[in-house]
């Protein structure tokens, strides 16, 4: 559910009566149809909104589509901004993205994904459509701005968008300039001529005036709208206008304060008093204004103020909302605060009791703040917390909680448990346990009965929630006793009925046996905590928690079950649609990294291409990291090394620690390709940064480590013969393989067993290589689903496969298994396509093919290789490959490098001679 919007801020304002014709302008907005951006940028009382809003009224009678937003502070965080955004164009283009409301208010992992969609969406609309963003100053964010930069960046060629503002926005303007798709109405252009003060001051304001006296006041105000307007509204009724024009001077500002002054001393003292009591709102109702000023009059004031001139801007067709002029309001707050300073506090309370009464719970809290009603904030925050968590708008709540004095905060138990899980969820894990200890003291206290905490449901199961959130601090921190301790004490704390609680405390439990390793055990528990998930309604997570019922059989051995259960969740995220596109991302990036697994990198792509469009709607958050993970390796099986290294690098910022026990290191993965890549010196940088060694005993969280040195070891032994250290890798893997077979953990078993063939083989030791091979093929249940972790390898396990599959011919007679692994070995092999199968043979039994040199071109550096063969220079084929010089140039000298070679000319002779080209 979407939460609500205000519709006025759709509407196009309607033109005041007897407007100024301005043809001149008109006409330059007309030539911004052609443009991408149509930029009206001035000072406050110029016009700005009066223009585009007498433009749009005649653009809509015309047929053509508007849609228009009216900005304000509250839009200053991307889910307010984007959906008046989208809600303002699915109001002119019928059936666009009905997906949008629903995305934004989600929180879109990027810009990029959740605007998407809707930019596609305006690319079908078979007709023309403008977009109005009216007071795009008051928009400072720095993700609004970069959406609103990729929006426009991407806007389709049917699609125009107009902004008002006070000052330029931060946009590639100068690069719109020169390529002619910016259209500029500035100050000047704005500023009112000779011609058109004169009809604003005789014609429609009906004064009368000697023709020197406006040609006095053009001079002085220098057509500057505001002023004219406030110079208007002093002179009505006076017996000596002439006198009153030779008396006026002054820069703007003075000018302002001067004309506000007769402004005000010549309305009525219940006039003024409404004036004044009202500016604290951005928006004026009749209702709204009766609480503030505690009268009954408000919509009958209002109408008199428009008849009267008196700068309010409907915003209504029905006119039942308005605005002041944002300068004639900027001056009535400033004279509030210098004369009745002790009355805003006052008046801000009232209009947050009026928007509470309203279920405007935003304005509520906004204006509780700027009364400094702190402790009346913090209990509306608390109400609202539910439908903030709903809509995953924890920014605005992080935003509120940040103007709140630290004291109020702690008071308030459910606000503290909040603002530490925000500061967890963005990696701040050091001010965690702080917020926590705050929650649990304030509880113990209890509330103050002047200021009591709101009676939700999240205050009642507030004790257990604080332990499954310290169960997730201990994990994240690698403390397996700790999760294990908090998370008995939430299921101690949990009411029977309290799914959520129970379910997040199980979880953990089952994530505790996991770390340690004990797999069966912890898919037990885990599958308990999904089903607690399920009794609680919340569809989302129990979906994703089959990335960790998955995870779990993968390291059981059981890849098929695991890709099973990915399938069935599958099916019912794509049955529910739009709600669960979140869960839908996170399954297609498990499916994908099982598909890598088993040697199908055109499947995996295919998976993780379908999460990206999913979290265009919802982001993947916690699991955004093993996006990164699954696009790293697929770049790292097709031989781009280079980009799976960046890959990894972002999968490490993306990481939030807490969610999942960190079995898999990245920093240990990237270190997996640095070895391949033959750069042994940073490998072993982050051998001595994660403190493994080959003494170390069995410890599952540092499998994976241990798993990488080994490899490491094996390439350090090729690169400089050691004997020493292979002897150390195999006593390591034995222990590894004894912890592993004591928790029937099939899948390490094999990875162990692969390795320790492969250091066989680094020793020399061909024989020994092979029968553990085949051994470890015919034994594991499912080997062809980690064909991965053999192809990664490289050439020394192709060429073992290739023994173990020429063996199987003959030895079968000698035991069946050989069999077995003989097929084994050739489904592995055909996973690795047709250029592994080209390295097999010709050598014999125990023999191997030299692998050409140029074999280890990626596909990346095979495509270099073709624009090099070109009239093109570096920086072009750069262009042309979207990357930057630099990234060129990496892949240049790997080229020569594995080409043999030091000019460009020669790699190009030394690939023809290849066949290469």
């Amino acid at each position: 559910m979407a939460r609500p919007l205000i519709g006025t801020k759709l509407y196009v304002p309607r033109p005041r009566h007897g407007l100024v014709a301005r043809p001149r302008l008109l006409d330059v907005l007309r030539a911004g149809e052609q443009a991408r951006l149509t930029l009206v940028s001035a000072p406050a009382g110029f016009g700005k909104t009066t223009l585009l809003a007498d433009w749009a009224q005649r653009t809509a009678t015309t047929g053509r589509a508007v849609a228009w937003v009216s900005l304000d502070p509250s839009d200053n965080e991307p889910a307010s901004f984007w959906s008046y955004v989208a809600a303002a164009l699915q109001r002119t283009v019928p059936g666009l993205d009905p997906d949008a409301l629903e995305r934004i208010e989600s929180g879109s992992v990027s810009p990029e994904g959740m605007l998407t969609p809707l930019l596609n969406g305006l690319g079908a609309a078979p007709d023309e459509v403008w977009l109005v963003l009216d007071d795009y100053h008051v928009v400072v964010d720095p993700d609004v701005r970069r959406g609103v930069t990729f929006f426009l960046e991407h806007l389709p060629a049917n699609v125009h968008v107009l902004v008002s503002t006070r000052a330029d926005p931060d946009l590639p303007l100068p690069r719109w300039r020169v390529r002619g798709e910016l259209v500029e109405v500035r100050a000047s252009d704005l500023r009112f001529r000779l011609d058109e003060t004169t009809a604003y001051l005789n014609a429609v304001a009906g004064l009368g005036l000697a023709a020197s006296d406006v040609a006095s006041l053009e001079h002085r105000t220098e057509g500057w709208i505001a002023a004219l307007q406030l110079a208007a509204v002093s002179i009505r009724g006076r017996t000596d206008p002439s006198g009153f024009v030779a008396r006026f001077a002054g820069t703007d500002r003075y000018v302002v304060d001067y004309l506000v002054e007769e402004v005000l001393a010549h309305q009525p003292e219940h006039v003024r008093e409404f004036l004044l009591q009202t500016a604290v709102v951005d928006r004026l109702t009749g209702p709204l204004c009766d609480v503030l000023t505690g009268r009954t009059d408000g919509e009958r004031v209002l109408e008199d103020l428009e008849r009267a001139n008196l700068f309010l801007v409907p915003l209504d067709d029905d006119r039942r909302w308005w605005r002041y002029h944002h300068l004639f309001a900027d001056v009535l707050k400033a004279h509030l605060l210098a004369d009745r300073a002790e009355l805003v506090p006052l008046l801000h309370r009232r209009a947050s009791h009026w928007y509470e009464e309203q279920g405007l719970v935003d304005e509520a809290v906004r204006h509780a703040l700027d009364a400094r009603d702190f402790d009346r904030a913090a209990y509306l925050m608390e109400l609202a917390v539910p439908a903030i968590r709903r809509h995953r708008r924890e920014a605005l709540l992080l935003g509120w909680l940040r103007e709140l004095p630290d004291a109020t905060v702690r008071r308030s138990p459910v606000l503290s448990v909040f603002y530490g899980y925000l500061l967890m969820v963005s990696g701040d894990l050091g001010a965690v346990e702080e917020r926590f200890d705050d929650a649990e003291r304030a509880l113990a206290a209890g509330p103050d009965p002047s200021t009591p905490w709101a009676d939700t449901d999240d205050l009642r199961t507030l004790p257990a929630t604080i332990s499954v959130h310290r169960a997730a601090i201990a994990q994240a921190h690698g403390d397996v006793a700790g999760t294990v301790a908090h998370a008995t004490r939430a299921l101690e704390l949990a009411g029977p009925q309290d799914h959520l609680a129970r379910g997040g405390a199980a979880g953990f439990l089952g994530l505790a046996a996991w770390a340690k390793g004990d797999v069966l055990a912890a898919f037990d528990t885990f599958t308990d905590a999904v089903a607690s998930l399920h009794a609680a309604g919340n569809l989302v997570d129990e979906l994703t928690s089959t990335v960790v019922l998955a995870d779990l059989l993968v390291a059981a051995g059981r890849p098929g079950a695991a890709r099973r259960r990915y399938e069935q969740a599958l099916a019912v995220a794509e049955a529910h649609g739009a709600p669960v596109a979140r869960a839908a991302a996170i399954l297609h990036v498990g499916l994908g990294e099982l598909e890598c697994d088993a040697g199908d990198v055109d499947a995996a792509t295919r998976h993780l291409d379908a999460a990206t469009a999913l979290a265009e709607r919802a982001p993947m958050t916690e699991s955004l990291h093993r996006w990164f993970v699954a696009r790293g390796r697929v770049a790292a099986a097709r031989g781009d090394l280079l980009e799976a290294v960046g890959l990894l690098t972002e999968a490490e910022e993306a990481y939030r620690p807490g969610f999942f026990p960190d079995v898999r290191p990245i920093a240990s993965i990237r270190a997996r390709v640095l070895i391949a890549a033959g750069d042994l010196s940073q490998a072993e940088r982050w051998a001595e940064a994660r403190g493994v060694s080959t003494e170390d005993g069995p410890d599952y969280l540092r499998e994976h480590d241990h798993l990488t040195l080994s490899r490491l070891l094996v390439a350090r032994h090729r690169a400089h013969p050691d004997p020493g250290s292979l002897d150390a890798a195999l006593g390591l893997l034995q222990r590894l393989s004894d912890e592993a077979r004591g928790h029937a953990r099939n899948g390490s078993l094999l990875e162990i067993g692969l390795l320790t063939a492969v250091v066989a083989d680094a020793a020399g030791d061909r024989d020994a290589a092979v029968g553990h091979l085949a051994q470890v093929l015919a034994d594991a249940p499912e080997p062809e689903g980690y064909a991965r972790l053999f192809l990664d390898e490289g050439p020394p396990m192709t060429e073992l496969l290739g023994v173990v599959e020429q063996l199987g011919a003959v030895r079968p007679l000698e035991a069946a298994w050989w069999g077995t692994a003989a097929a084994q070995a050739r489904l592995i092999l055909g996973r690795g396509g047709a250029h592994v199968r080209g390295r097999v043979g010709g050598g014999g039994i125990g023999g191997g093919q030299v692998r050409p040199a140029a074999e280890l071109l990626s596909e990346r550096e095979l495509q270099v290789l073709r624009l090099l063969d070109t009239e093109l220079t570096g920086p072009q084929i750069a262009r042309e490959l979207f990357v930057s010089h630099n990234t060129l140039r990496t892949h240049t000298k790997h080229i020569f490098t594995k080409l043999d070679v030091n000019t460009r000319r020669a790699a190009v002779r030394r690939a023809r001679e290849q066949g290469l080209l």
